[in-house]
């Protein structure tokens, strides 16, 4: 059976037999905190397992895109070794939410393997978690399994978790004989791993929810969720050797083939004793690209894009790792966009946001791999440098590794890769001694707040937003929490009329007010998050210590900062204006990679692929504020999200949508899925200005606007810096630049005036040194002298000049710069080979408390003691003599 096929089979099998097809949700986990990426099928029904969420239905099949790269599920180092481990798959499940359980799940299961696909019973084995008597007894009674095939293994093996906290519960696994030698056939051989069994379906029983310290709590109603990986059942079926020769991935590594010119053999894995063997090694390299170029273009369909933390480097580490396999087949030359065009074209019509950012992925993967092969040649000229200043002994520093990890994004084992052929390690401690202090950095820099809003446990009704249509409200207060400090804390109301951060805009603030006149309790909102998209958390801070306990179940009066709000909503609206602008100018492949909207700018983060010039932003700014004099009616609708998308609306990258979705309308260019609040015509934003534009990744680029009132301050503020400068210039605003294209003309004469100047000293500054020769009793030619130079450009140039003076030699020249001195050792060439410029000036160097380093016959020293570099001079005389 082709892979479409079990595709279609399995959704057909579970549809009939009771199961809603439910589409597979994006590989960027929303709203949960303790995922990177989706790493099973289950993720989108975590709410379902935990009784938090209620669907129109309690049971659910789905084909579903997986990544397993991080935290608990993490198989990346056995990537392309191994014939079954991959960062992307396909995950085939069928679920129960509180329906059936184990009895109808081993039923399902066994049916679906033995009679839809066909596989025979001799080929298969069952595995239990060993304390579950009842799946064991149901294998037995309700499928033809033999029961000597029905096997006990303890909690590594069948007891499944999402991660180290959330739903879990003890499994069942159906395994896969595939060896050729029956003899192999066996109990003992299933029990020690061979690898003549493939486990190709893991049936869950969801009992329990696991909490931080690790406390089991049973489940609400006990349900059930099934993973079966589509590339091991397409394997099985197609009589592949591995994964990777079924038509999943085979035409992959047909491209890599074609690219290359190697051939695939692929018959070993495994097999580390083979890394010295050429044809083992392209093996490897074929199944990385292939895997890889697969998990690339998921993700970045799903609209990650490659960056230096978090999911974005995740990506950028998948690229590398491809990229660096493709070198060890030869490919000098871009070649991802070719392998993910192969990926599009086997994927693409079962999930067509492939098809649809085709366009984007091609740009994205060519531009980073083209960004790499640049900092692949800078980080290893860094290496090398680096390595040249060591001793023979010394290890290559841990800071130096982690320079090129965070600066040119060198993984710790590409620099180690790269030291094996200097015969050098790397400091490892020193290099994690690095990382975690950047990661304290990082965690110092965030948004100091202890309440942490996903970790709350709220047992209210959900509340109900009135913000579009009310800028204040009497709402109950049902659900209080401490917060960080005695007089901060965190309330739920049954209804709100404050916007919660979501979907890039901030949240609001203003005040909350329990009772009136002296006898009231005023509390001032600081920030209102979104927790499980239906709880709206105030987070509050009041004048004095406020006991709100005795406040629950009472009425409030809630007002939101109006003219804070106003001014968020303006560059709301500008926000979709000016993406709608971009799309114009640039092209639909223009989409938003992130975004930040409050009451002083807009920040919109969206992929392109080259730098945006002048004339193209001044044709953005000028289309926006066309569209905001037209004085368009801002319209907003509630409609099915199917709806929504057959109507053109744009879905926002980040943003999770229910069965009913808002959409806001302004004028004939922009239609966009979004939960935020709008001005309610486009003149009520007044104007927008563009701040900045950069970019700020590899096809990311960023722009920042300002609106309203920010827009006309900033405007201000600009006609008042021209009047000073008009004024320092003697002038008026319209002759500025005039004036300064005459400034710029002066200083470049004077400047060439004045490096001629120093030309003729430092001329006849080597003429006098010339004459200062000093032979060691070797033979040796030395000139050692402090001077004065007023750059290192001009210290590096009378060296060189002396050196082609003296036409055999040593010159070594010291100069201050600023508060340290500078020296500049030079060595001719007939010298080089009994006498090394970078040793000399590193041990100069060291006696006055500097460093340097540098070729045979050319080097530098800088951060030299003032007082100590007669002696750091001297230092050279004395290993020459």
């Amino acid at each position: 059976m082709k892979s479409s096929e079990i595709r279609q089979a399995f959704i057909k099998y579970f549809s009939d037999n009771g199961h809603t097809e439910v589409p597979s949700s994006s590989l960027v986990p929303h709203d949960d905190p303790t995922l990177m990426y989706t790493n099973a099928g289950m993720n989108q029904f975590k709410d379902c397992f935990l009784g938090a969420e209620t669907r129109p239905y309690r049971r659910a099949v789905t084909c579903q895109k997986v990544m397993r790269i991080a935290g608990k599920h993490n198989d990346f180092e056995n990537v392309g070794v191994t014939a079954r481990h991959h960062t992307f798959f396909e995950m085939l499940g069928n679920f129960s939410f509180g329906d059936y359980f184990k009895a109808d799940a081993i039923k399902y299961g066994w049916e679906f393997v033995t009679k839809v696909l066909g596989i025979p019973a001799s080929k298969l084995w069952v595995t239990i978690f060993e304390k579950d008597d009842e799946a064991g007894k149901l294998w037995a009674d309700l499928t033809s399994v033999d029961k000597q095939r029905i096997i006990r293994l303890g909690e590594a093996e069948n007891f499944w978790t999402m991660g180290d906290t959330g739903p879990c519960g003890p499994c069942t696994e159906i395994h896969y004989f595939c060896g050729s030698d029956e003899s192999k056939n066996t109990e003992a051989m299933l029990k020690a791993g061979d690898s003549s069994f493939l486990e190709i379906w893991n049936l869950v029983f969801m009992q329990f929810d696991r909490n931080a310290s690790g406390k089991l709590t049973p489940l609400p109603k006990p349900s059930v969720d099934t993973g079966m990986g589509l590339e091991r059942v397409a394997a099985v079926l197609q009589n592949a050797r591995s994964n990777y020769d079924s038509d999943l991935l085979r035409p992959i590594i047909s491209t890599c083939e074609s690219l290359s010119g190697h051939r695939y053999e692929g018959s070993r894995f495994d097999a580390p004793h083979h890394g010295a063997d050429t044809q083992y090694v392209h093996d490897v390299a074929m199944r990385v690209i292939a895997d890889h170029s697969r998990a690339m273009a998921a993700i970045i369909a799903d609209g990650v894009l490659p960056g230096s933390d978090g999911r974005a480097y995740i990506l950028r580490r998948i690229m590398r790792r491809a990229i660096r396999h493709g070198q060890s087949l030869g490919l000098r030359e871009p070649f991802l966009r070719a392998t993910t065009g192969t990926v599009i074209s086997i994927l693409g019509d079962t999930y067509p946001e492939l098809l649809q950012r085709r366009d984007v992925i091609e740009r994205v993967v060519e531009a980073e791999e083209r960004k790499f092969h640049e900092t692949l040649d800078s980080g290893l000229g860094i290496l090398k440098r680096e390595v040249e200043k060591l001793s023979s002994s010394e290890q290559f520093p841990g800071a130096t590794a982690f320079l090129l990890h965070d600066t040119y994004g060198f993984p710790l084992d590409l620099t180690q890769d790269a030291l094996k052929s200097f015969g050098r390690t790397i400091d490892v401690a020193g290099f994690e001694e690095q990382m975690q202090a950047q990661k304290s950095r990082s965690r110092d820099d965030r948004k100091s707040q202890n309440l942490s809003f996903s970790t709350l446990q709220i047992t209210v009704a959900p509340t109900k937003f009135l913000g579009y249509d009310s800028t204040e409200a009497e709402c109950t207060l049902l659900q209080h929490f401490p917060g960080a400090t005695a007089d901060e804390c965190a309330l739920v109301f049954d209804s709100t009329p404050f916007y919660a951060e979501s979907g890039g805009q901030v949240a609001d603030t203003g005040s909350i007010a329990f009772g009136s006149g002296k006898a009231a309790v005023t509390l001032e909102v600081i920030d209102v998050q979104k927790v499980q998209d239906k709880f709206f958390v105030h987070y509050c801070k009041a004048a004095i210590s406020t006991a709100v306990d005795s406040l629950l179940n009472k009425k409030a009066h809630l007002v939101i900062d109006t003219a804070r709000r106003n001014e968020i909503r303006a560059h709301h609206s500008a926000t979709h204006l000016v993406h709608a602008a971009l799309r114009k100018v640039l092209g639909t492949h223009v989409k938003q990679a992130g975004s930040k909207v409050d009451d002083s700018s807009l920040r919109f983060d969206y992929s392109h692929f080259e730098p945006v010039t002048s004339v193209q932003l001044s044709e953005i700014q000028s289309i926006v504020n066309a569209e905001i004099r037209e004085n368009h009616a801002v319209v907003t609708k509630e409609m099915p999200v199917e709806e929504a998308m057959k109507s053109g609306a744009m879905a926002l990258f980040g943003e999770k949508y229910g069965s009913h979705v808002r959409v806001v309308h302004i004028g004939p260019r922009s239609l966009e899925l979004c939960g935020g609040t709008h001005v309610t015509r486009s003149g009520d934003i007044g104007f927008v200005t563009i701040a900045h534009e950069a970019g700020i990744a590899a096809g990311v680029r960023r722009i920042e606007c300002l609106a309203g009132r920010a827009a006309y301050e900033a405007l201000v503020h600009d006609q008042q810096g021209q009047e000073a400068l008009a004024s320092l210039l003697k002038g008026s605003r319209e002759q500025i630049l005039d004036k300064v294209e005459k400034l710029q003309s002066r200083v470049r004469s004077l400047e060439t005036e004045l490096e001629q100047t120093r030309g003729k000293l430092a001329a006849s500054a080597v003429d006098d040194l010339a004459k200062e020769v000093h032979t060691t009793p070797k033979g040796i030619k030395i000139i050692s002298r402090k001077v004065e130079a007023a750059d290192n450009d001009t210290l590096r140039s009378m060296v060189d000049k002396l050196r082609v003076s003296i036409g055999s030699g040593v010159v070594v020249l010291g100069a201050p710069q600023g508060d340290a001195c500078v020296i500049v050792a030079g060595v001719t060439s007939d010298l080089t080979g009994s006498v090394h410029a970078g040793k000399l000036i590193k041990a100069a160097a060291e006696v006055g408390g500097g460093k340097g380093g540098g070729r045979p016959d050319f080097a530098q020293a800088g951060g030299v003691n003032p007082a100590q570099l007669s002696a750091s001079l001297a230092k050279i005389l004395e290993m020459l003599s």
